[in-house]
């Protein structure tokens, strides 16, 4: 699989004029090529590539040079419908292209967003027109990015009038990481960002690795339990649902620096303070960094164990959240951690699994039903049975059991499966799946299966007869 990631590098003394001059040119080209998209949508969207005539070129392709025949002045086309040359004179080919591209894809999903909102009952969210605001140009290696030094660059830009090269110093350190971790990565073309007051070129890198293929009877398996208390619980779990280890991870540390920021909010905002971007600042880079704490751990643990698979909850964490810890759930950095765990799994060759979140932590791993949580702490519960547990580890064994149970069951036939969930009735619905479930369809499963009852039809009411017997008349 293909695995495509980014790297920042700060430009050193950058020529703020010249490339803010640049970025608002771009801009302007591509508010003119969107425009000229909204008008003629639908003869653009009525193009397509002509297998015989365009053979290999796609119908995006075909449509980006349909938009340059109607802007674009050229020996074949003199006089376009939409003179672009006329308002942006000398204006590189590159980015004149890069902006036709990037044009057709932002009014293509407006149309799209716009047909679904049409279609659907809710009349109320209508989708806006496409904005630019945060668009930047991307720097094509030879028109518009040549390298001189080590770090030193060229890049074209808007200066006096006219568009020329300016020189431009790139940061050491960013590029001796790069170096380090992307020696063996192609290197795309890069962007020219500007984030606060400083200017950034944004490098795309594309590497390609290979996911393990293990047959799912012998795979691991690495429930992951991403918890507020704890930071991560891991759980190794094999397919007959035997567990091979456990880890813990917890912050304390970074958590008390944290509640101590969110407090010293707290204490602003009640003194009448509005906006706090230095407070924030801080408190979203101890975010960050717990929750790439939170990810090396997960992929150095699923590597100890030697599992094949990452497995998480599928998080559902839009929407307002009420109570007392809301400002703990709106800091969770959980889709962040799932994020960074899975471009690091790939990459060591580790699959990344997500299962359905509900009841497991409501539900005890042995099967005894439902928990009841301790009041003062919630990391532990109490089973039906009396039995005391860490409920995050609980859950985390319950995560890595249901991933087993799903794949397990998907590719059965039919009538098997409906006799597996005969004799595992909690196998039936997977939000009351649990550890014990995959034991015991394991089992199942290691047992000599019975042959299937006859499906042939006969009528509703209709008596048996034993075999030999016949109906006098």
């Amino acid at each position: 699989m293909k695995i495509h990631s980014c790297y920042k590098v700060k430009i050193q003394d950058a020529p703020k004029h010249e490339l803010s001059a640049t970025t608002e040119a771009y801009q302007s080209a591509l508010r003119f090529f969107v425009d000229a998209c909204l008008k003629e949508w639908d003869s653009i969207s009525s193009i397509h590539a002509d297998p015989v005539t365009q053979n290999g070129l796609s119908d995006n392709t075909v449509r980006v040079l349909a938009i340059e025949a109607l802007t674009h002045r050229t020996r074949s086309h003199a006089l376009p419908k939409y003179d672009f040359d006329e308002q942006f004179p000398k204006f590189p080919s590159y980015l004149r292209r890069s902006a036709i591209m990037e044009a057709l894809g932002m009014v293509q999903s407006y149309k799209s967003n716009l047909a679904n909102w049409e279609a659907s009952a809710k009349k109320n969210g209508k989708p806006k027109p496409p904005t630019v605001g945060r668009s930047f140009p991307s720097m094509y290696k030879g028109n518009c990015f040549l390298r001189i030094s080590e770090d030193k660059a060229k890049l074209k830009a808007w200066v006096r009038n006219t568009w020329d090269w300016v020189t431009v110093t790139l940061k050491g350190s960013d590029l001796s990481y790069i170096r380090e971790h992307c020696i063996n990565r192609k290197e795309g073309c890069p962007t020219l960002r500007r984030r606060g007051k400083n200017w950034f070129l944004d490098f795309p890198f594309e590497e390609r690795a290979e996911i393990n293929t293990t047959p799912i009877e012998n795979r691991i398996a690495l429930g992951v339990d991403l918890g507020i208390n704890s930071a991560a619980v891991c759980s190794a779990i094999n397919a007959g649902g035997a567990v091979c280890g456990r880890r813990f991870l917890k912050l304390p540390y970074e958590n008390d620096r944290l509640r101590r920021s969110c407090n010293l909010v707290r204490r602003a905002q009640r003194n009448g303070a509005k906006r706090m971007p230095h407070l924030w600042a801080g408190i979203n880079g101890q975010n960050r960094a717990m929750a790439i704490k939170t990810a090396r751990f997960i992929v150095q643990t699923a590597l100890d164990f030697g599992a094949h698979v990452i497995v998480f909850e599928h998080l559902d964490l839009q929407g307002k959240k009420h109570g007392r810890l809301a400002q703990r759930l709106h800091l969770w950095n959980a889709n962040a951690v799932q994020k960074m765990v899975a471009d690091m799994a790939h990459r060591n060759g580790i699959r990344v699994s997500r299962v359905n979140a509900r009841n497991t932590s409501k539900l005890a791993f042995d099967g005894s039903g439902k928990v009841r949580r301790d009041d003062g702490n919630a990391s532990l519960c109490t089973f039906t049975s009396g039995k005391r547990y860490n409920c995050d580890l609980s859950a985390s064994y319950n995560i890595g059991a249901r991933y087993f149970i799903r794949e397990l069951l998907k590719p059965l036939p039919v009538t098997t499966r409906r006799q597996l969930e005969a004799e595992v009735p909690s196998a039936v619905k997977r939000t009351t799946c649990t550890l014990s479930t995959l034991s015991g369809l394991s089992a199942a499963l290691s047992a000599p299966r019975r042959k299937p009852l006859s499906s042939a039809p006969y009528r509703a009411g209709a008596v048996r007869l034993p075999k030999g017997a016949s109906v006098p008349f």
